[in-house]
């Protein structure tokens, strides 16, 4: 699918998964590579069901399992990237910017005239080029501004605990598999890297096919694989619209809290069921987080109520999300996932 056939395809009806793929989907991000016989014993459903209902879901672009290496593991700099533009510039460079495989997560604000981003670089030489060089030349860009994650609360291992609420507490606890915390940088060899860049397309990818991409024996990347994920460099997550989860207001919120309360308040969001992402950055407004509402009534309740409840937070700026560009890694014509040209990488 182009790009041109995408922003046609926005039009489409949102399909609203029913509760069985829902639970199919929540299951998935607590275990990305579970066997289909494992999902169903799980879920209290056949093989066979698991097995159709996933092939559709992947099929039609619904859903998709992920496998992604950990920033702070594997020597990326991560950013959270804000781009001012021009009326009517925001598609043209949110598309360009979702091109880029160091870019994730493209969204433009509701205003029209702000992209937001998230750079993965893989050197501060890849970084400062696009900050520095690409972006400041482009004449329809009015202004960037640029943070860097220190810290992140919630997202990344361990999914978005507010999107199990479909599986009660033994499904969940048959399912969850613990994220290792291990500090410092992990050195990849060029198998890993083959590896990951395989699972980052298709995370649930046999192992008979990650072996002849990697060009050893199934034994071997099997236990490659388990050793990453054993050492915290790779962990399994989902990517689905929010609104085929019945989920139709997203926004981005931005906040300034004292130095002294940013880990507590940070903590508290990101237990949130409505935040999927939460994150200490650095900047003035030094707290962002992603909030998924079911309608805006919901997003009102919540940033009145539950977040207008923690006094330590200061000056608020609330950004809603008009349309999702890039997600983690697939391009998306606003309703479904689709993956980008290859020519583009």
């Amino acid at each position: 699918m182009t790009v041109q056939q995408s922003r046609v395809a926005r039009d489409r009806p949102v399909e609203e998964l029913d509760l069985l793929d829902r639970q199919l989907a929540q299951a998935l991000m607590l275990d990305g590579r579970a066997s289909f016989s494992r999902l169903a014993e799980v879920l209290g459903v056949t093989d066979q069901t698991v097995t159709r209902r996933y092939r559709r879901l992947r099929g039609e672009g619904l859903l998709r399992v992920i496998g992604l290496p950990l920033g702070s593991r594997v020597g990326l700099y991560e950013s959270q990237i804000r781009v001012q533009c021009v009326p009517g510039a925001a598609a043209g460079i949110a598309d360009a910017l979702a091109r880029r495989p160091d870019i994730g997560w493209v969204n433009i604000g509701a205003s029209g005239t702000e992209v937001s981003c998230m750079s993965r670089s893989r050197s501060r030489y890849e970084r400062d080029s696009l900050l520095l060089e690409k972006l400041p030349r482009t004449r329809q860009v009015t202004g960037v501004s640029v943070k860097s994650i220190m810290h992140t609360f919630v997202g990344g291992p361990g999914g978005w605990p507010g999107m199990t609420a479909g599986l009660d507490a033994d499904q969940i606890a048959a399912l969850r598999r613990d994220f290792p915390v291990v500090r410092g940088e992990f050195e990849l060899d060029d198998a890993d890297r083959v590896l990951l860049a395989v699972l980052a397309r298709d995370g649930r990818a046999p192992y008979p096919e990650l072996a002849a991409a990697v060009g050893k024996s199934e034994s071997t990347v099997r236990r490659r694989l388990e050793h990453l994920i054993d050492a915290g460099v790779l962990y399994f997550d989902i990517e689905c619209q929010a609104a085929n989860m019945g989920f139709d207001a997203e926004a981005m919120l931005v906040a300034a809290v004292a130095p002294s309360d940013l880990d507590a308040v940070g903590r508290a969001i990101g237990s949130h069921p409505e935040v999927p992402f939460a994150a200490a950055t650095t900047g003035a407004t030094n707290l962002m987080a992603v909030v998924v509402c079911r309608d805006l009534e919901d997003l009102y309740e919540y940033v009145t109520g539950r977040l207008g409840a923690i006094k330590e937070v200061g000056p608020l700026e609330v950004v809603p999300v008009l349309r999702t560009v890039k997600r983690a890694g697939l391009l998306t014509d606003g309703v479904r996932l689709y993956d980008p040209p290859e020519a583009l990488y």
